[in-house]
């Protein structure tokens, strides 16, 4: 073969595998993922960590400060949200100086080489059933806030705490959301703090509850994002093709009612389970792939949502492993992308080309059609034929 034609093809064929290299980076990467640890077969936080760098995902929730973790995850370019866990709110919020000492333990130490980029304090304090939990939210931000002041951390690592929808007294049409009025006093103190620190509001949200609840009256298809005719909001005159945006744009409506307009608003959980109990309608692997992949690939795209259409939605996936001591119906078990054992719980699109000597089975999935054939799968053909081309050069 001519020499020059071999330079050119070469050179062609490696532009061509960049260029679908960096799309596929840049297409992972607005992607969030919980990583829950409710399980007794899990994989250590260094193999969790070799499974995110491979599929090149960047943002990452914990729901505590495990060191062993926060050690596994320094010098990577994964940014991680921690958890104060709600047992310590009382013990945060009744004493400034135990907040002072949490963040000197759990947070300071593994600055910078850990990317630590928020703390969440509690998760869905409102709606947790100990209401003993609620006068100490605001009291314990204050303090760790406080407390990373002083370590010159606070424009770096933000302080906040996710709640559930049900927060809402109304939520739909959009428009109408408003906050339970039992709410009210906190919730008002809860978004003066998220003002004046610059701090978003962060929701878990997730219409499969909405679905599982009353499958004869709510469009499956409105849920998983799927092509519908939808909903438009009376006031607003917006058009709603799924639930999630309607939710948020709710949470937003909700907040401006306050007084708080412009607040930033993401969701810190979102999924679908891939397995549940009788009684829990359309808990199957079909429908968790359709919603996780119209999620991702609206991510991709940087939607907004109706209301905010020109704001990129931050959404974190729940979640990345099936934990299997969680308490609670099946579904609970049951809403990770990846079995304990690294193996797929269901095709979401996401495989990976390669796999670490140490985790052999991660990444492994069932064979997908060649019509459904994802980008990374290209991208790994694309490498094959180089190395091929490399080879013929040099013979």
């Amino acid at each position: 073969m001519d020499t020059s034609f071999r330079r050119i093809a070469m050179s062609a064929l490696l532009l061509l595998f960049f260029t679908l290299l960096t799309g596929l980076l840049r297409e992972v990467e607005s992607l969030g993922i919980n990583y829950g640890q409710v399980g007794n077969n899990l994989p250590s936080p260094e193999k969790v960590l070799q499974l995110l760098q491979a599929l090149t995902i960047t943002k990452a929730r914990i729901y505590d400060t495990n060191p062993q973790i926060l050690t596994a995850f320094a010098n990577s370019e994964v940014e991680l949200i921690v958890t104060v866990e709600n047992q310590m709110l009382s013990t945060l919020g009744g004493d400034p100086q135990q907040a002072a000492q949490w963040v000197g333990t759990h947070i300071v130490p593994y600055i910078p080489a850990t990317k630590i980029v928020g703390i969440a304090v509690g998760n869905e304090v409102f709606t947790d059933g100990d209401v003993s939990l609620i006068p100490n939210l605001v009291p314990a931000m204050v303090n760790i806030h406080a407390a990373l002041v002083r370590a010159g951390l606070d424009r770096t690592v933000h302080v906040s705490s996710p709640h559930s929808v049900a927060v809402l007294a109304s939520s739909f049409p959009p428009s109408a959301g408003t906050f339970r009025q039992d709410l009210s006093e906190t919730m008002g103190e809860f978004l003066r703090f998220l003002a004046e620190t610059k701090s978003p509001f962060w929701i878990n949200a997730y219409p499969y509850f909405a679905y599982k609840d009353d499958p004869d009256q709510i469009s499956l298809d409105y849920v998983l994002f799927n092509p519908n005719s939808g909903t438009v909001d009376p006031l607003t005159k917006l058009r709603y093709d799924n639930m999630l945006y309607a939710q948020v744009d709710a949470v937003i409506f909700a907040i401006s009612r306050m007084g708080f307009s412009g607040m930033e608003v993401r969701v810190s959980e979102t999924g679908w389970p891939s397995k549940g109990g009788p009684d829990e309608s359309g808990a199957t692997p079909e429908n968790a792939a359709i919603y996780n992949r119209n999620l991702m690939s609206r991510q991709v795209a940087q939607e907004g949502t109706p209301f905010r259409a020109n704001v990129k939605l931050e959404a974190y996936v729940f979640a990345l492993f099936n934990e299997d001591m969680k308490p609670g119906p099946t579904s609970e078990r049951n809403y990770g992308l990846f079995r304990p054992d690294g193996t797929m719980a269901y095709n979401v699109g996401m495989v990976s080309s390669t796999s670490p000597a140490s985790a052999a089975p991660v990444f492994s999935s069932a064979p997908i059609k060649a019509k459904q054939m994802d980008y990374q799968s290209l991208v790994y053909w694309m490498f094959v034929y180089l190395l091929a081309w490399v080879t013929c050069f040099h013979h």
